[in-house]
């Protein structure tokens, strides 16, 4: 049994540097980028190298990359691995029309023989680029989902078909491409995966609390559990799953002042990483998860839609958190 089987999953627009920091001081052992265009990488672009950078306190960190076309996904493979990453993971799991349309993320859920093309790529890509750049070999998995539709669920044939091109591991989210987030994930199904394949599985989907996350883990028989919203505005879940894992007592969910604090903090990270403009305005997708359920924050969530202005925006947190200590 792995000391900590719990990641923070890749979530486009929001698994960013200072998300990702924070994750791990709260505990978990692993986490991922955004999705990263391999064809993207070709051009370096301003946008995704801010998203390739990764601080020593993060580390390890996963970069995902997607991309339909073995030859894109086999150079940007090669062109990531001599980075920080401690892995490099392939998207086949993301619901976006504009993804899927051409091809990508859970669009590959469709094609058994192209997840074997794109797999093998990488992993040829990596070995390249390890020799190129004189870096540690490192592991290509994969994240996709149960099926494209709930009457073509594939999810074990795609794994045998990763795991048989190299890949290291697959994570499973446990719902189908036309039920993008919606519904329940299939626990069971990520189990069949889990029984069909012999390298490390990844369970992935309705996992809101840190009993959810030590759940997956015993009724899946998954190796680890990947948190995505559950995570959102929380990142106690870790410390909450790796308590209860280690059979220890959870502990005490945080006050409002101390999440009002980490919120101050995430923005903080923003603005430095990011400059006012784009913090600010990443900033408000993040004010709902991090209040949820404090008293005032529907009057917060709708006074930050029109601000632009990063000490407007802190003087409107700062106050809230005083009423709370009040």
């Amino acid at each position: 049994m792995p000391e900590n089987p719990f990641f923070l999953a890749p979530i486009a627009g929001i698994t960013d540097a200072p998300m990702r920091r924070i994750a791990r001081e709260f505990g978990a052992a692993l986490v991922y980028s955004e999705m990263i265009s391999a064809k993207g990488l070709l051009y370096g672009d301003k946008n995704t190298e801010r998203m390739l950078t990764i601080y020593e306190e993060e580390k390890p960190v996963a970069y995902q990359i997607f991309g339909c076309e073995p030859e894109a996904v086999e150079n940007a493979a090669r062109v990531l691995a001599g980075r920080q990453n401690a892995l490099l993971d392939i998207n086949m799991g993301c619901p976006v029309p504009k993804i899927v349309k051409n091809g990508e993320g859970a669009a590959m859920m469709k094609n058994p023989d192209l997840v074997y093309k794109v797999v093998e790529a990488a992993v040829r890509g990596v070995k390249k680029g390890a020799e190129e750049f004189n870096a540690v070999l490192k592991p290509v998995t994969v994240k996709m989902r149960i099926g494209f539709t709930a009457d073509t669920l594939n999810a074990v044939e795609v794994a045998q078909a990763a795991e048989a091109a190299g890949a290291a591991a697959v994570a499973v989210h446990g719902r189908t491409r036309e039920q993008y987030y919606s519904g329940t994930a299939d626990w069971q199904e990520i189990a069949r995966v889990k029984a069909s394949v012999d390298i490390p599985v990844i369970g992935n989907g309705d996992v809101f609390t840190g009993e959810d996350a030590v759940a997956m883990l015993e009724e899946t028989g998954c190796d680890f559990v990947m948190i995505a919203r559950g995570a959102l505005g929380n990142p106690w879940i870790f410390r909450d799953a790796l308590a209860l894992y280690q059979n220890e007592e959870k502990p005490l969910p945080p006050a409002p002042e101390e999440r009002i604090d980490m919120l101050i903090r995430h923005f903080d990270d923003l603005l430095a990483l990011k400059g006012e403009y784009a913090g600010v305005r990443e900033m408000r997708k993040q004010v709902g998860w991090y209040l949820k359920g404090i008293r005032g924050a529907a009057e917060v969530r709708r006074r930050v839609n029109g601000i632009t202005d990063a000490m407007e925006l802190k003087t409107v947190f700062e106050s809230l958190k005083q009423r709370e200590v009040r």
